[in-house]
């Protein structure tokens, strides 16, 4: 059963901004040391600005801790790394393994907080397992990789190693596909995938509900996200007429797909899951192309809540651009890691990978967005699903994440 949303915001604003404080704090007057904590993340290309966005939220958290003392008395020394190449244009899995590879051959490296994209965590839990390196992913949604039934692909030592703050494509695509059904009378779609391992996987999952609940699927086409052009399959699209289009993916093609359909379909709804959610999809589609489109996060909405009103005041301030919901999730999954850092410092064990994962597994963490604890696959328990829609308003900036999007409320469950 979820919380509610009053019970997830009874504390207070300067509660919240004291998480990492209070994490910081250590029990003890031992001499500080110093270990590692990785951030993985696509900083190059397609997705570098809600990638950005994303590392802002984590280093935020890790800033208030180091500020007060380091978490249980060590300070922590973070290693960023860059999964996003320009050859790819995007997220790049081979470049997220080479960098996995980097974090775990230095034993000074106890956690990790990343990746954005499911195709980079796919690349990277093998790696992590192997060393018992664990990570924890703000935005990263494929079923997969937490699938008791992949874990020989995913973690062949066994132990979950992939935590995340958000839910994953198992509810957010089903549940979009039955915001389709539901609120918008949706009869029949075309649905489009970006070949990546989280397009693919949401894309599947959204047309698996929308069929059972009675939209007919005229027809499915991949995207290659290094192509330019798409009008050929929007032309056939067109033809077609469906009532909406729905695509998987991330920004690369995303971006192109909604500046090509404004110009052949502009009156077709339009939405995908969290890969079109964002400043990376808002400013490089640009208005008036991302008008009306819909999209989701995997996760509560968060930004616009009151209690967070000065957290969202403190991340402008200091980083010169305003947070999205994943910035938060970010923030909560860098408070889980000084958490765990701590717990293991106070217990007199040594903070070791493998301690920091036992303690990341029985988290029970209150954070900005409520209470944060994963069942024994490293998911979150919490399965809310939101659900926006592009429209622009002129009183904000076109690239203002917050205020260019319309919170329209949780996607209902199946």
């Amino acid at each position: 059963m979820q919380m509610s949303r009053h019970t997830r915001r009874a504390f207070s604003a300067a509660a919240i901004l004291g998480l990492a404080s209070v994490l910081g704090t250590s029990s003890s007057s031992a001499q500080q040391k110093t270990i590692k904590v990785g951030v993985t993340l696509p900083l190059t290309g397609a997705d570098a600005e809600d990638a950005t966005r994303i590392k802002y939220g984590a280093m935020m958290a890790i800033d208030d801790a180091n500020g007060k003392g380091g978490a249980g008395g060590y300070k922590i020394e973070v290693i960023t790394l860059d999964s996003g190449t320009a050859t790819a244009g995007q997220y790049d899995p081979a470049q997220a393994a080479t960098n996995t590879k980097k974090l775990v051959a230095d034993p000074m490296v106890v956690a990790n907080i990343g990746p954005q994209m499911s195709g980079e965590g796919k690349a990277m839990t093998p790696i992590l397992s192997e060393a018992d390196l664990a990570t924890i992913t703000p935005s990263s949604t494929n079923p997969d990789i937490t699938d008791p039934k992949m874990a020989g692909q995913f973690k062949p030592k066994g132990r979950a190693i992939y935590f995340r703050t958000v839910t994953t494509d198992a509810f957010q695509g089903p549940n979009m596909a039955n915001f389709f059904a539901a609120n918008l009378k949706v009869k029949s779609i075309y649905i489009l995938d970006d070949s990546g391992a989280y397009g693919v996987g949401i894309a599947d999952s959204f047309q698996r509900q929308a069929e059972k609940s009675g939209i007919k699927v005229l027809g499915r086409d991949q995207l290659n996200p290094k192509e330019a052009d798409y009008t050929t399959i929007l032309t056939k699209i067109k033809a077609l007429n469906p009532d909406a289009i729905y695509y998987g993916g991330v920004a690369q093609a995303g971006v192109k797909l909604a500046k090509q359909a404004y110009d052949i379909v502009p009156n077709m709804i339009k939405g995908g899951g969290d890969g079109v959610h964002g400043g990376s999809f808002l400013t490089g589609g640009g208005f008036p192309a991302v008008e009306g489109w819909y999209s989701t996060i995997a996760g509560p909405h968060l930004t616009e809540d009151p209690a967070l009103a000065e957290w969202v005041k403190t991340y402008t301030q200091k980083y010169g651009k305003t947070p999205d919901d994943y910035a938060i999730t970010a923030y909560d999954g860098a408070l889980v890691v000084l958490d765990a850092i701590k717990r293991v410092a106070e217990s007199g064990k040594p903070v070791t990978r493998s301690n920091v994962r036992d303690a990341m597994q029985t988290t029970n963490l209150k954070t900005l967005q409520g209470v944060v604890a994963f069942d024994d696959n490293g998911d979150i328990k919490d399965r809310t699903v939101s659900v926006f829609q592009y429209k622009r308003n002129p009183s904000y900036p076109d690239d203002d994440v917050i205020h260019q999007q319309v919170y329209l409320g949780p996607a209902p469950q199946s």
